[in-house]
């Protein structure tokens, strides 16, 4: 709608899947990006359906993408990126994605019924942190069934986000956030870790699950060039784990000591970033755990528990 002209907005790449469970059906939804423009490729998000959880029939056209509105100041002509998608209580689809004007990363916030046309609600952060870099939003969440359920701890919801260290949002409607603070500046809640796979940053992965035994959020790691897991290629991005106290998501409880899964397939050390594992969706589907993931920022993949 913006260049007034088709575009093969799937052209270059596809990566970085939300997932959800729909009418029986896997839903992905997915970034993907076309080959022109100032940055060799705007991002657009697409929706495919697969009736076992491995093959995908997608969609002729993007479900999302920036258009002539308000927020194509945000979006325009980066993009929009890398969504993670929830429930609410009323069974309406809660997203968060980048937007990239070129300049900032910006998360943002939209919602759905139907996972096909979807409300833009704008910039997640305001006031002093509005025009900061900011990405990744993963809420806290129980699961009932397949559908995973955004939830409130002390009569608050809560969504991680960063890509440096992690920082936390809290909302009482899942639209209005506002930031937890430490000393005037968003409190740290998880940090990279010299010599791990963690040692440059982390990041949110799918979302973070309410367990027994606490809120456990799988994320993303990147390792240092120097001074990271020597036993890992500079700059991969690995899969880890956190374990986060069930009345408290600001307290770290455990973490893992190792990665749970990194780049050793072909499609995972080359592409357009090589060495990427990422992680952004993950659905429980016929009593199987299905982890849907970016791989080299070039395609898709899937791991099955």
């Amino acid at each position: 709608p913006i260049l007034k002209r088709d575009v093969r907005w799937d052209e270059k790449d596809v990566f970085n899947p939300a997932a959800i469970v729909r009418n029986n059906k896997v839903y992905l939804i997915f970034r993907a990006e076309d080959k022109i423009g100032k940055f060799a490729g705007t991002s657009r998000l697409g929706l495919a359906t697969s009736n076992d959880g491995l093959r995908f029939t997608k969609m002729s056209e993007p479900v999302f993408f920036p258009d002539n509105d308000s927020l194509k100041i945000f979006e325009w002509e980066g993009g929009v990126e890398d969504p993670r998608v929830v429930e609410s209580d009323h069974s309406t689809y809660i997203m968060t994605y980048t937007a990239y004007d070129g300049h900032v990363a910006r998360l943002m916030i939209a919602t759905s019924r139907d996972l096909f046309h979807w409300t833009k609600y704008g910039t997640v952060l305001q006031g002093k942190y509005k025009n900061t870099w900011s990405k990744s939003g993963a809420m806290v969440v129980r699961q009932e069934g397949s559908r995973f359920i955004a939830s409130k701890v002390n009569g608050k919801y809560w969504m991680y986000f960063g890509d440096t260290d992690l920082f936390i949002l809290q909302s009482d409607d899942l639209i209005h956030w506002k930031p937890i603070e430490k000393d005037g500046k968003l409190k740290s809640v998880l940090r990279p870790r010299e010599g791990y796979f963690d040692s440059r940053l982390v990041e949110s992965g799918p979302f973070a699950l309410i367990t027994q035994k606490g809120i456990v959020l799988i994320y993303n790691g990147m390792n240092l060039d120097t001074g990271g897991d020597t036993t890992l290629a500079a700059g991969a991005y690995c899969l880890g784990q956190a374990l986060f106290d069930k009345d408290d998501p600001t307290v770290v409880v455990d973490r893992l000591e190792k990665n749970f899964l990194k780049p050793s397939k072909s499609y995972e050390i080359a592409g357009q970033i090589n060495q990427v594992c990422f992680a952004e969706g993950l659905v429980n589907f016929r009593n199987k755990w299905y982890l849907y993931y970016g791989t080299a920022d070039s395609k898709i993949a899937v791991a099955v528990k």
